[in-house]
């Protein structure tokens, strides 16, 4: 009869035969051969088994057969470089470094220099030309004599001259719009016929007519009958003024049309022909004073020029101008070619020697 202690050792053998049956029957399909333990050790880690039965069983670790310190490292080689001993450079990306807007800016300074020098050689003729202008200003008024070569004018430009002569007030003229002062208005030109005590042939007075701008009237006094009868002298005047050349006409003036009666530049040798004078153009003046003019615009007589050189002479502004914009875009210029590479720009690139 058993006893209970052999009971107990035979379920202890049962259930370690059914924990080693998995590891034998796992070596038996891989083809590795295994023995089967016998009942004496089975026995005798019985009681090992019964105090592991509660720890949880570890997976085994498998580790290389190699070495690292097997392995050949970069350093040991005596050609090797690191990123410290050549230390990688700056470089500029993103396509081209300069385009078409680089030649653009490279022209503008020159262009502006040029421009510059030239506006100082204009400089220098303007300011010859307004003292010459002036010389003949301050010479005594000439005589006009009865007949005016139109190719001498160009010599006696802003000389001063004086005539004799009866207004032709039928063939009068308004020119404009003109403005004086911020008032819209009219100059008013009137061929003069001179006598011929001034030199012209008795009964030829036409030969001797020259148009005459007599001045600035308001632009209510367009028609002769809303003036003062002082306005329209009909006996003989004598007349004082500048002898000037022919103007020319702008490309941004309308050209005139003298079948309705309207004239926007004066068109002197086209005036001559309608008047039958000469193509020279006299311009009066006068140097009245504040009260005095406020009454002849009140009116409608004409206000004459003063005797005065009135040409523009704006070039040393434009001087100016031309070489600081000279300036300013060769500074732009230079801070374009040596800008340094901003931190969105520039890239590491990378040594062709590291590896």
């Amino acid at each position: 009869m058993k006893g209970p202690s052999c009971s107990v050792r035979q379920s202890l053998v049962r259930r370690l035969e059914a924990s080693l049956s998995s590891p034998i029957q796992s070596n038996s399909h891989s083809g590795r051969t295994a023995t089967r333990p016998s009942p004496s050790s089975i026995l005798r880690n019985s009681k090992t088994a019964t105090a592991t039965t509660s720890q949880p069983l570890l997976r085994p670790r498998f580790f290389s057969q190699t070495s690292r310190a097997s392995r050949p490292q970069p350093a040991e080689d005596p050609n090797f470089t690191s990123i410290l001993d050549n230390p990688p450079q700056l470089v500029r990306t993103g396509g081209r470094r300069h385009g078409p807007g680089l030649i653009v800016l490279a022209i503008i300074p020159v262009t502006a220099f040029l421009l510059g020098s030239w506006q100082v050689q204009r400089l220098g003729w303007k300011t010859e030309l307004i003292a010459k202008f002036e010389d003949r200003l301050v010479r005594e008024p000439l005589p006009l004599p009865p007949r005016v070569d139109p190719d001498a004018i160009h010599d006696f430009d802003f000389r001063r001259v004086w005539a004799r002569g009866r207004y032709r007030h039928d063939q009068e003229m308004l020119i404009g719009p003109r403005m004086r002062d911020g008032d819209d208005g009219y100059m008013v030109v009137t061929p003069l016929e001179r006598d011929s005590e001034d030199g012209g042939r008795a009964g030829d007075r036409s030969a001797a007519t020259v148009l005459v701008n007599r001045g600035w009237i308001s632009k209510k006094h367009r028609h002769q009958a809303s003036r003062d009868p002082a306005s329209l002298p009909t006996g003989e005047v004598m007349v004082e003024g500048l002898l000037r050349e022919p103007w020319k006409k702008n490309m941004f003036t309308p050209d005139n049309r003298p079948d309705k009666g309207e004239f926007y530049f004066p068109d002197v040798k086209q005036m001559a022909e309608l008047t039958g004078s000469q193509a020279v153009w006299v311009e009066a003046t006068m140097e009245p004073g504040l009260l005095e003019v406020m009454d002849m615009e009140n009116r409608g007589i004409p206000i004459g020029r003063a005797a005065e050189v009135n040409l523009r002479n704006n070039h040393a502004q434009y001087i100016f101008t031309w070489y600081g914009l000279a300036v300013a875009t060769s500074i732009m210029l230079y801070m374009v070619v040596k800008k340094p590479p901003t931190d969105i720009s520039r890239r590491v690139r990378m040594n062709k020697e590291w590896s």
